[in-house]
């Protein structure tokens, strides 16, 4: 349950973070703006793949509980990855989807982070 915990205080703290940083200075946007160049996409491809990675070995719990919500997240995490890393021209179609609705996205963001937060600590 501690490597729960961790994970849930990292990635809550790196939502809030993205969603305020979304929301003020328009970080989202900028982030739909990179994934036109594949060079960028493809190396934060690595890095998204290697937080995937370590999330899915430290906490692959799939229990019914408020854990397997960082089991998905670690999961889905991974395979960004590797999207972003084989197939970088689909990663920059799917960016566009969240153009019109930054705002909203950023809200979500941070408000699932503020949750994820919040169960590290409950």
């Amino acid at each position: 349950m501690e490597i729960s915990i961790f994970l849930a205080r990292f990635w809550g703290s790196l939502f809030i973070i993205l969603g305020l940083s979304s929301l003020g200075a328009k970080f989202l946007d900028r982030v739909i703006q990179y994934t036109d160049d594949k060079t960028i996409t493809v190396s934060t491809g690595y890095i998204t793949f290697l937080l995937g990675l370590v999330t899915v070995i430290l906490n692959n719990i799939w229990v019914f509980d408020w854990r397997i919500v960082i089991t998905i997240l670690g999961w889905t995490t991974l395979i960004k990855g590797i999207l972003k890393i084989g197939f970088p021209e689909h990663v920059h179609k799917q960016a566009q989807m969240f153009k019109n609705k930054q705002s909203l996205w950023a809200v979500i963001i941070f408000l699932f982070g503020a949750w994820l937060f919040w169960m590290g600590f409950k």
